[in-house]
């Protein structure tokens, strides 16, 4: 059985034919090259470029101006490309692909398509579907398979938690595989719309107006991005690009149900609204939620500076809060940085019910000692005399890393809890080798003066007070500081490698070289460091 194709095409287009040749209607051609998206050398197959159409080339125009202006790609970037066969991972891919071929990008693109075996042969037709579309592209494709409703029966938890769960970590591992720095999915416009309106009927805080994020680690502390390029645009702007362009694609026919709470808002409610209430109830939304996301983006800042002055002591099952100096900041401030706390032992912060915080808020105003409450995951809470105590059963195994680990030099060092491996070489350079080296490095990969380096060198986690100076910056900062200037997650910050020197700081990995390090012209010994992740 062939899987039902929708081809909102004028003329038939690429996508179309590689399908019809990938499931034997055609005589096969060779598919063009995943990287650059132009036809291999000798081989009859090419990609299709993209409408000239006035609507298509100025959504294209947008597509090039986010990326770019959001840096949710390097444009010599690895990045996977989450397809479920639908409209949207369908003209995401596509456009993702015509930024290579029209706009000078170098993308190195790989297909990842999860089945959930939900909806039986459909589910398997749509994997097929992708298969072929990535085949006709030219891009590798990699599917993997789970039975979510086994397993959700197995382990007594909702399906939809479980199907987020197994995707997120086949993509993980799709990016382990193959080096990725990044996830793309195609979440649009609407689906924020109706993300915000569905968290607004559940009940939700400031936060959660927020809406979808358009940038985000993948995984709680992992170095991969998930990122939705397509948010700013509407599912209208997304079909009207597919069908200028003759782009087939999959509809899962679950959407027209109306069983699921999302479903009804999509089919039901907002349509209502926007006949009967607002025709501009999606806009309207979509700007609730950015200013939702400045607000929140100024409190998290906020919030995060406060934190690190707040800390007493910390270990990897304790953490003791200054009670008295918490107490006297707002109530909105003390929520933030108990889900600080919270996140920082590597628990999801989407356990957190406004009870919960509202909880620990009543134990810091309280003025007596030795009362507690208890949060998701086991966590307890409790107010010790001046200090607001979180701690975890100790009977529960906890991933720790290690406080320390020599590096080879020169030599490959694995660090497995990060999933890294760095390797150390030391390379003789001559005049006018250094520019171009410095237009190589990047951000899992430098290259410092070796005479400047003071052996051995260790990997170790950020410490109290360690300091180092920027490359580019004017003087010294603490590293917590830089930290939060870059943005950097408080649980992600306990897992940032620094790599050091007998001096210090050299290399925030990931980051930032200390400037007494870096090349000048007179280097002649260069040290290359480079790290990578460890493939599964």
């Amino acid at each position: 059985m062939f899987p039902p194709l929708v081809l909102p095409c004028r003329r038939m287009r690429h996508s179309t034919l590689a399908r019809h040749r990938k499931l034997g209607r055609m005589r096969p051609a060779p598919p063009a090259c995943g990287r650059c998206a132009g036809p291999r050398e000798n081989l009859t197959g090419s990609y299709s470029p993209p409408s000239n159409s006035r609507e298509t080339a100025t959504m294209f125009k947008a597509f090039v101006t986010e990326l770019s202006a959001e840096g949710l790609l390097r444009q010599a970037g690895t990045a996977v490309v989450g397809v479920s066969g639908g409209p949207d991972s369908i003209a995401l891919l596509h456009l993702l692909l015509d930024l290579n071929r029209t706009s000078g990008w170098q993308l190195d693109l790989h297909v990842a398509h999860f089945n959930h075996q939900l909806r039986g042969e459909e589910a398997d037709e749509d994997a097929a579907f992708v298969k072929a579309e990535a085949d006709g592209l030219g891009v590798p494709c990699m599917i993997d398979s789970r039975n979510i409703a086994a397993l959700a029966e197995k382990e007594r938890i909702g399906i939809e938690e479980v199907s987020r769960r197994e995707r997120y970590a086949f993509l993980q591992r799709v990016c382990l595989k193959v080096e990725a720095e990044a996830v793309a999915v195609g979440h649009h416009a609407d689906d924020n719309a109706e993300t915000i309106l569905h968290r607004v009927l559940r009940g939700t805080g400031v936060r959660g107006l927020v809406g979808i994020p358009r940038n985000r680690p993948l995984t709680q502390g992992s170095d991969i991005r998930l990122i939705r390029p397509l948010l700013r645009f509407t599912r209208k702007e997304i079909l009207a690009y597919l069908s200028d362009n003759g782009i087939a694609y999959r509809e899962d026919p679950t959407n027209v149900s109306n069983e699921s709470m999302r479903n009804r808002i999509r089919n039901l409610v907002l349509p209502h609204l926007e006949t009967e209430v607002n025709p501009q109830v999606r806009e309207a939304l979509i700007r609730l939620g950015e200013q939702a996301q400045w607000v929140d983006a100024y409190l998290r800042e906020t919030v995060q500076r406060t934190f690190e002055t707040l800390i007493i002591s910390r270990t990897d099952q304790e953490m003791a809060l200054n009670a008295d100096t918490l107490a006297r900041k707002s109530r909105i401030v003390q929520s933030e940085i108990v889900r600080l706390a919270y996140q920082l032992f590597g628990l999801g912060e989407q356990a957190l019910s406004f009870a919960h915080l509202v909880s620990v808020l009543d134990l810091i105003a309280d003025p007596a000692s030795g009362r507690q409450t208890k949060l998701p995951s086991g966590m307890t809470v409790e107010k010790r005399y001046h200090q607001l105590i979180f701690s975890v059963p100790t009977d529960e195994p906890r991933e720790t890393i290690a406080s320390e680990i020599t590096v080879h030099l020169p030599g490959r060092t694995l660090l497995p809890i990060r999933r890294l491996q760095i390797d150390c070489a030391i390379e003789e350079v001559g005049r006018g080798d250094v520019a171009r080296l410095r237009r190589i490095a990047g951000r899992m990969e430098e290259f410092v003066d070796a005479d400047a380096v003071h052996p051995p060198l260790v990997v170790r986690t950020r410490r109290p007070g360690d300091r180092f100076m920027p490359l580019g910056a004017p003087g010294s900062k603490k590293l917590s500081e830089f930290l939060i200037d870059e943005k950097v997650e408080p649980a992600r910050r306990e897992r940032v490698a620094v790599l050091c020197d007998q001096l210090g700081p050299i290399w925030i990995i990931g980051y930032r070289i200390d400037d007494r390090v870096k090349m000048t012209e007179l280097s002649r010994r260069i040290l290359h460091l480079c790290a990578r992740p460890l493939n599964p």
